[in-house]
């Protein structure tokens, strides 16, 4: 286990390049297999990427935003003291590790925007106590948290397929929660990797090289800290004052506040991306208390989310070339053609877990996949709600070593993704296992 997990750290370190030429890469192996797989030409090929590139902008933004918001209220004196509380439950390396894991796949498990960023924030604070972790296996502990997501309460094709008019009803009906996310399967698979996991991850810290080290080995307080706050002058103008103000604060914040109220209200638990966000934000303006603090720490926050503003639209436009070409159809195609009412969701499962490389999003994953291992599930006698959740459990599994989902966390981490890679290429074949039990055997 030492030898493949340095032996991994070393080749990620060695060539693995930056996300955003990653991304790169990316488009240009689409753009050859779209041609030699699917006969589209280059022209073709070429305006189903034009046409795709904008297509993500609002999520960018709501991952942007994610980042932004984390950050603004993990620097919140309030939230501080409170990760930091939690922190003092680790006293050594391996109770880092365990403890990151373990709450940052419980925090996934209720949401998964909310999870990679409360999974982040908390290792930073961990890292603070304990220096001697290794800081780069700290935050891909925290990261292998969101492998459980789909399998969780934000899970988007187990809640898609269980809302009425959703696209496949038709063919499947209204699939409910108790067949998914409340099946037994599912629940093996969830609990297995929530005790497995931070076992596995401290069991890598042991594994690692220590020749394998770099300088991000150690957490360096100048990568994650806000700036310095100035100080409040004494007599101050008419502006001035209102940027100091707390009843400002207080006031919009109050608003925020009802209306988050009256979202759950009339919603009931619908922890999505934007009411996290939300959630975020209003709290960061109360607990900042005044504008000026605010907006100093929104100033320290922007600076992390460059690679998610640059990156997406090139992921938008690899997409539009798997679905537009037909190449996505193709390699699912594929993987149903030697499938049997036993292993259909097991290969579902492999082939989500291909396709997500390039289309990297559960419900864009779904609108590609679902129509075809839906019918096929259907002609062949597979359980549909199990082939459902292969799908989704394919989404999540090859997030390991998909930059597009780590993007947040590295950017709050002040990591690169070579930097945390090695270890997830570890998370991601020993998670095949638990996972494909849980499909073949519950």
């Amino acid at each position: 286990m030492k030898g493949l997990t340095s032996f991994f750290d070393r080749m990620v370190q060695r060539y693995l390049p930056d996300a955003f030429l990653f991304a790169i890469i990316l488009t240009f192996i689409v753009f050859i297999l779209g041609m030699g797989v699917t006969g589209s030409t280059a022209i073709e090929m070429t305006q189903y990427w034009g046409d795709g590139f904008w297509n993500l902008l609002a999520f960018a933004m709501q991952m942007s935003l994610i980042v932004i918001t984390g950050y603004i209220l993990a620097n919140t004196p309030l939230v501080k003291r409170l990760l930091a509380k939690i922190s003092t439950l680790a006293n050594s390396p391996g109770q880092a590790i365990i403890l990151v894991t373990f709450v940052a796949a419980i925090a996934c498990l209720i949401n998964y925007g909310f999870g990679l960023v409360v999974g982040a924030l908390l290792a930073i604070h961990v890292a603070k106590r304990v220096p001697s972790v290794d800081y780069r296996l700290l935050m891909a502990s925290a990261y292998s948290g969101f492998l459980l997501w789909h399998g969780g309460l934000s899970g988007s094709i187990p809640l898609l397929i269980a809302t009425p008019d959703h696209f496949l009803q038709d063919t499947i009906g209204v699939v409910p929660v108790t067949e998914t996310l409340f099946s037994g399967f599912n629940i093996f698979i969830v609990v297995t990797l929530l005790i497995t996991l931070p076992l596995l991850n401290r069991f890598l810290m042991k594994s690692r090289d220590p020749l394998n080290n770099t300088d991000a080995s150690t957490w360096k307080s100048e990568d994650t800290e806000p700036e310095e706050e100035a100080p409040v002058k004494e007599e101050m103008t008419p502006a001035e004052r209102l940027e100091n103000s707390q009843i400002l604060s207080l006031l919009i914040g109050i608003m925020g506040l009802a209306f988050i109220i009256y979202h759950f209200t009339q919603n009931g638990f619908d922890l999505n991306i934007n009411i996290v966000n939300f959630i975020f934000l209003f709290l960061g303006i109360i607990f900042h208390k005044t504008p000026r603090r605010f907006l100093i720490s929104v100033t320290g926050a922007v600076k992390n989310v460059g690679g998610i503003i640059i990156q997406f639209p090139f992921y938008a436009g690899i997409m539009g070339m798997m679905v537009a070409s037909g190449l996505s159809q193709e390699m699912s195609m594929w993987f149903v053609s030697i499938s049997t009412e036993y292993t259909l969701p097991l290969f579902t499962f492999i082939s989500a877990g291909i396709v997500n490389f390039f289309v990297p999003s559960g419900g864009g994953q779904w609108a590609v996949q679902g129509p075809i291992m839906i019918p096929a599930a259907l002609e062949i006698g597979a359980d549909t709600a199990k082939t459902a959740m292969a799908v989704a459990w394919g989404d999540a599994w090859t997030n390991m070593i998909q930059p597009f989902w780590a993007l947040p966390l590295l950017a709050i981490a002040g990591l690169k993704v070579r930097d945390i890679m090695g270890f997830c290429v570890m998370i991601l074949l020993y998670s095949f296992i638990p996972i494909s039990i849980g499909l073949l055997f519950f």
